[in-house]
């Protein structure tokens, strides 16, 4: 049924965008970031409860038979208690953690459906459109940490000409320094939930598929190691404190890291190709 393909799809995307926005609001605290995501995540809710009516009165049948249909309406549940807490209670940690285990729930779900031979071509179809998306968010990520490492590198020229007085006359070209440090933590604090969504895929396909895959692979661990790195980061930043030039040079090392995951641990996998 291709009408569920595309809602399963429709599903994840605006769930994905949610986390983003949580995971935003959990780092920064912005409040416009965690107004949005509230609001995507009232949208996936609405579409869950579509889905679930669907199945009750169209298909005649409540969705917890089975192990597979109970994980949609666990998932469902957790949203329900996400939106309450995030609107009631405004613990906003337990809300991000609680909707990026729903959305591994779901996303549990629907794989574990594809792969039972429902609807067997859309099926097959939904499977290989994950690990499709699986790719394309995760090289995403890694365009946002880019960004971030151009913008340390920028910083540490300018700190090093400001600290030097030299070159004043084109230096604001680069901008001020706290604006480029505040643009590197801003993509990487994008980066890192789209990274953790692009594994969380990759290891969802894995876990359902019939195809060959190593959970040893150099190209896993290496993608693991990342997405640690620029927690490390986070950390470093939020509860340590670092700033300024410490950690643009931690970041720079970072991107370096990501570079060695990216090309030499790429050809020494055997994930993907």
């Amino acid at each position: 049924m291709l009408e569920t393909k595309w809602l399963y799809e429709l599903i994840l995307f605006i769930y994905g965008l949610s986390l983003i926005g949580y995971f935003i609001d959990f780092i920064q605290q912005n409040r416009k970031a965690n107004r949005v995501a509230f609001w995507l995540l009232s949208m996936v809710w609405v579409l869950q409860t579509i889905f679930l009516c669907l199945q009750i009165f169209i298909e005649n049948s409540f969705p917890v038979a089975t192990l597979t249909d109970s994980l949609f309406f666990y998932s469902w549940i957790l949203v329900i208690f996400s939106l309450i807490i995030n609107k009631i209670f405004k613990v906003y940690f337990i809300v991000f953690f609680t909707n990026l285990f729903s959305f591994f729930i779901l996303l549990l779900h629907i794989l574990t459906s594809a792969n039972q031979g429902i609807h067997v071509n859309n099926g097959s179809q939904l499977v290989h459109e994950i690990i499709i998306t699986h790719v394309m968010i995760t090289i995403l990520s890694y365009g946002f940490f880019t960004f971030s490492f151009i913008f340390s590198v920028m910083y540490l020229i300018q700190y090093y000409f400001l600290k030097e007085k030299k070159g004043l006359k084109w230096i604001w070209r680069f901008g001020d320094l706290q604006r480029l440090d505040q643009l590197s933590f801003t993509s990487i604090t994008i980066g890192v939930p789209l990274l953790l969504i692009g594994i969380i895929l990759g290891f969802v396909w894995a876990f359902t598929s019939n195809e060959e895959f190593y959970w040893f692979d150099l190209k896993t661990i290496g993608s693991i190691l990342v997405l640690l790195v620029y927690i490390g980061y986070l950390i470093l930043r939020l509860i340590t404190g670092y700033r300024g030039k410490s950690i643009a040079i931690y970041n720079s090392g970072a991107f370096l890291f990501l570079l060695i995951n990216f090309f030499l641990f790429n050809m020494l996998s055997n994930f993907h190709f």
